[in-house]
């Protein structure tokens, strides 16, 4: 089984990640998550195994500064899974699935060397 990248096509640090994993030869699989949405169940597993909702969130884009102020609050995980569903581009980038389930988030060089063992 190969890693998936979730992220959005046009992200600078989505293809940075890709671009990454081509030069270190990992295979692996994309999910655009506005095309193909992330069921709910994964969106709370995700978060689950990040340490909550808000390791999960990309509190500086634009998308959650354009927010209004009573959605950004939510008190419960379906409240959390309707908000991220209605805006994808509020998931940090890249979210990365391991084979053996482990999820991680964002993108850096040595963190990705540490991630796949390079």
């Amino acid at each position: 089984m190969k890693p998936s990248l979730y992220g959005l096509p046009t992200c600078d640090t989505c293809r940075k990640a890709r671009n990454w994993l081509a030069r270190f030869d990992v295979a692996h699989d994309f999910v655009d998550y506005r095309a193909t949405p992330v069921p709910a169940a994964t969106l709370k597993h995700w978060a689950a195994q990040l340490g909550g909702w808000e390791q999960l969130v990309n509190r500086s884009s634009t998308t959650w500064r354009n927010l209004l102020p009573q959605r950004k609050n939510p008190g419960s995980d379906p409240e959390w899974t309707l908000l991220l569903k209605e805006y994808p581009a509020l998931i940090r980038r890249p979210v990365v699935l391991l084979p053996d389930g482990t999820v991680s988030v964002g993108f850096s060089d040595n963190g990705f060397k540490k991630l796949f063992g390079r």
